[in-house]
């Protein structure tokens, strides 16, 4: 039995409360690791690949941050595939244009089988959402987008999914609950990168749903069954430790991310700041092209050149480094993840990187 918040705390509260073992003396603050792949037999449990305690504080913690049951997945990908699995055969999936491109590579392996079809949309054109969830399976949305940072009118657009009968599919990694519910809003499924903002250290690959209707988290609990695409305990506990920390670590490395907006927006050697006006991705174009470019990457010493985001520490990366990064993506983009070191040292070390470009 764990922790439920009251239903009047905050959503920062209830990050560092939810999923706590009950307070009875000598009981542990915070759910144990469960190292265990049998239990004996006439419980609930059974096996290892059936349940867990350790996931279901996690689970417990995450659902109640989004409104609604989370299943833990042992990466974001393992989540991504399980939804896009109860596509029907010969469905159509409309993403958006530069959504996550681990997303848009699975989409395209499973078109090319002939599974699925896929419809692309840009993210800020509204009107053409409308109009093409209309013969949808599945709507699928991401914002903001990775890593242009775009961001997709989600009321409207899950407003006329609804209106088709299409299922609706969030990724919230970006945004984390602390900054926008999809679930609220009307959509069927929030996904996330745990790996990410939820665990924040740079220290586990893992996924998670939150589903709003029952029936289809029981699905997708059975389909996790059959698949075995669970997390393992160590991991799982290491995020469910992140994330009681997600409220401090979100507003510092948010804060500094509007710092640094501000201050790049002026600066000569970046032609353009892409950033939302919220969270800790920002992503520039750096003027001189992939060479000027990669030379501030390789300049910097307290940003770290890495792939991956959401992390304490701020890195960076030219993402068409990346083969499977599609060509739309300027070659003289670099996304920047922005941790919680001071302001300062982060401003001093980017300008200096930019600086090398003469």
């Amino acid at each position: 039995m764990s922790v439920e918040p009251s239903a009047a705390a905050s959503l920062q509260t209830v990050a560092v409360t939810a999923g706590r073992p009950v307070a009875v003396p000598d009981a542990p603050l915070s759910e144990p690791i469960m190292m265990a792949s049998t239990y004996v037999a006439g419980g609930a449990r059974e096996y290892g690949r059936l349940s867990n305690p350790t996931w279901e504080a996690f689970e417990t913690a995450v659902g109640m941050l989004e409104g609604g049951r989370a299943l833990a997945y042992s990466s974001g990908l393992a989540a991504v595939a399980s939804l896009l699995d109860l596509v029907p055969l010969g469905g159509r999936v409309v993403a958006p244009r530069g959504a996550y491109n681990g997303l848009c590579n699975q989409i395209a392996d499973l078109q090319a089988r002939g599974r699925l079809e896929g419809v692309w949309v840009e993210p800020t054109d509204t009107e053409a959402w409308v109009s093409a969830v209309e013969d949808a399976d599945l709507v699928w949305l991401e914002s903001p987008t990775n890593p242009l940072l775009e961001v997709i009118d989600l009321p409207t657009v899950i407003a006329a999914a609804r209106e088709a009968q299409a299922y609706v599919a969030v990724d919230n990694t970006f945004a984390t609950p602390l900054r926008q519910r999809p679930l609220e809003l009307g959509a069927d499924v929030v996904v996330h990168s745990v790996t990410k903002y939820l665990s924040g250290h740079s220290d586990v690959v893992m996924g998670v749903l939150v589903t709003a209707d029952p029936e289809i988290g029981d699905v997708l609990k059975v389909r996790r069954d059959l698949l075995g695409a669970i997390p393992g305990p160590f991991e799982t506990w290491l995020a469910t430790r992140g994330l009681r920390t997600l409220g401090v670590r979100l507003d510092r490395a948010e804060a500094n991310a509007q710092e640094l907006a501000q201050r790049l927006s002026g600066h000569p050697g970046v032609t353009r700041v892409r950033y939302p006006g919220w969270g800790a991705m920002v992503s520039i174009e750096i003027d001189g092209g992939a060479t000027a470019a990669d030379q501030v990457c390789a300049s910097t010493r307290v940003w770290v050149p890495a792939t991956s985001l959401g992390g304490v520490e701020s890195t960076l990366e030219r993402r068409r480094r990346w083969n499977a990064e599609p060509a739309f993506v300027p070659e003289s983009l670099v996304r920047l993840s922005v941790g919680i070191e001071d302001i300062a040292d982060l401003w001093s070390d980017l300008a200096e990187a930019l600086g090398t470009l003469g």
